[in-house]
């Protein structure tokens, strides 16, 4: 345990940050999978509402810096792909 008043507020705010990046991150990927379980049931007006939900967290995270842009780039495009998949 840190005993410089410096040290003790970086800590309190490294732990701070490390939740609420912990959230965004767990909500992103709860939002992926649920896209990916209504493409498998081939629910495509829900897949389509679903996408539009999951892109907007992972921009957020992207933005953020949780996940490289380019990350959230591949996953959007492998989701969008996946979702158009479906019709076809």
């Amino acid at each position: 345990m840190p005993n410089i008043k410096s040290a003790i507020k970086r800590t309190k705010t490294s732990e701070e940050r490390r939740a609420q990046n912990a959230t965004l991150k767990s909500s992103m990927r709860t939002a992926v999978k649920k896209v990916e379980a209504l493409v498998v049931n081939k629910d495509a007006d829900n897949a389509k509402a679903a996408l539009v939900d999951a892109t907007k967290k992972i921009d957020k995270a992207a933005q953020s810096g949780i996940i490289h842009k380019n990350t959230a780039a591949r996953s959007k495009s492998r989701l969008t792909k996946s979702v158009n998949g479906i019709n076809a």
